[in-house]
């Protein structure tokens, strides 16, 4: 059985903001496209005394370039994801995260700013966005912020949005020619299954000189995070097989992984070694092919 909540389901950004200003106190949440907040109050792990749904803000279901910056609106479903050129060409590693979040029912309902804001470590979409310096834009009432992804989240479960806030958009800059982009996803099974260790990573080059190394690691931390030392190692060299290596143990160690059901705290750490060595060695080969065609 539901928890017992009222309902509001404004018609526009600017009356989703302004129900959430009048909280007055009530436990309020807002409802995108519920395939984890909906399971959680029938569980009862949380019961909000109020729900503001966003289902009719068309607005906020887009993607599109402008100028510089692709943007993605909060809406914008898993489904929209797979469905756009767009992204596929300017964030090849949230294409192949939306390929292996979870089955299709999901995807046609699951959000962009649902899987961020749910806050878990194992959220699909996090590592290609984190590995893309991806901003998230957050609104209320008075106005808007711009916040690094890099930064939103402060603890498991934990985030800078306020409660009077919204997340309305994501959005990053759209790559350079020599930048590759790659994520795979490690799980028990290939559809429906929880992330054990997911990595992203983004890689610019010029005169055969690695100029950005983003390496963003899923599950094996109380938040997605970076493995900033390894990316250190990565900036301003050529990559070498050897450092290549090095790099990925760097990032295993970096890593804060815990045993539960799905993998032990070593296995996590062996995967991010061999999936971030990986991913490092054909991104920078597809970097290589790039050149070489051009």
């Amino acid at each position: 059985m539901f928890a017992e909540f009222d309902l509001e389901m404004p018609n526009s950004l600017d009356e989703a903001v302004l129900a959430l200003a009048r909280s007055d106190g009530i436990e309020t949440l807002t409802l995108a496209g519920g395939s984890s907040l909906m399971v959680d109050i029938r569980a009862r792990r949380v019961v909000p005394e109020r729900l503001i749904s966003l289902a009719r803000i068309n607005e906020l279901r887009r993607i599109e370039i402008l100028g510089p910056r692709i943007t993605i609106g909060s809406r914008t479903t898993v489904s929209d994801i797979l469905r756009s050129n767009q992204v596929a060409e300017h964030g090849a590693a949230l294409a192949a995260s939306a390929e292996v979040f979870a089955g299709q029912m999901v995807r046609n309902v699951a959000t962009v700013a649902g899987n961020i804001a749910c806050g878990s470590p194992a959220a699909d979409l996090v590592p290609p966005l984190l590995s893309l310096d991806a901003d998230v834009v957050l609104t209320n009432a008075s106005g808007f912020r711009t916040v690094p992804l890099a930064d939103y989240f402060t603890g498991f479960k934990q985030d800078v949005r306020r409660p009077d806030e919204l997340i309305t958009a994501i959005s990053w800059d759209v790559p350079g020619a020599k930048c590759a982009n790659r994520f795979y996803k490690l799980a028990r099974r290939k559809g429906d299954a929880i992330t054990v260790t997911g990595v992203a990573v983004t890689l610019g080059a010029a005169n055969g000189v690695c100029t950005k190394a983003r390496v963003a690691l899923g599950a094996v931390a109380p938040i997605v995070m970076r493995a900033r030392a390894a990316e250190a190692m990565l900036e301003g060299s050529t990559l070498t097989v050897e450092l290549i290596e090095e790099a990925s143990l760097k990032a295993a160690e970096e890593c804060q992984p815990i045993d539960d059901i799905r993998a032990s705290a070593d296995y996590r750490r062996h995967a991010v070694h061999m999936l971030t060595r990986r991913l490092v060695a054909g991104a920078w080969a597809d970097l290589h092919l790039a050149t070489e065609v051009s």
